[in-house]
């Protein structure tokens, strides 16, 4: 991991400048029906983050188990210039954080910080760091670099998703590959 929880996501914490890039839609600031908490300085916060290009069952499974490791679940989408481990995301970076935003797990989506990834850590002050079962991110290095500035939340792992049927694409790369082959 270079530099922090999120290199697949362009960061945890981004926020984009444009309209509906703050929170400022339905299920974007915990104010819709099915939030876990009620937004006070009590509410244990998770940060989830990840990049969310083409939604699966995957992410929801991750976001699920994310959502249960406390009382208020925030989701950090990756600008698509952050991501560096894999090929750019095909959707552009408002949309993911849209739909994202739109899933029942999550009380608030934003856009990862452009340059720092730690940035909406600091503001957040999250109890929690999730991380997906099948994230590239190293739990030690991030542990690290949270210490150095003073930022005190656990980072855990979702579990795997076991799906009950065959033939689960849980992976973009995997349908953006089964779209080209069927469609060619």
């Amino acid at each position: 991991m270079s530099g922090g929880p999120s290199e697949s996501s362009d960061g945890p914490g981004e926020r984009g400048d444009g309209p509906g890039e703050r929170g400022d839609g339905p299920g974007e600031r915990g104010d819709c029906p099915g939030e876990r908490g009620d937004g006070s300085d009590s509410d244990r916060v998770v940060v989830a983050q990840g990049t969310f290009d083409v939604l699966h069952p995957g992410h929801l499974h991750y976001l699920r188990d994310a959502a249960e490791m406390g009382d208020r679940l925030v989701v950090i989408v990756a600008r698509s210039e952050n991501v560096t481990h894999k090929q750019k995301p095909v959707v552009s970076g408002p949309q993911r954080r849209e739909m994202v935003a739109g899933l029942k797990p999550v009380d608030e989506a934003r856009l990862g910080h452009p340059e720092d990834i730690f940035v909406p850590i600091e503001e957040l002050d999250p109890a929690v760091i999730a991380l997906g079962y099948d994230q590239h991110h190293d739990v030690a290095g991030i542990e690290t670099a949270l210490a150095e500035r003073g930022i005190d939340c656990a980072v855990r792992r979702a579990s795997a998703y076991e799906p009950d049927y065959d033939d689960a694409l849980l992976s973009t790369g995997r349908i953006v590959d089964r779209i080209l082959d069927e469609r060619s």
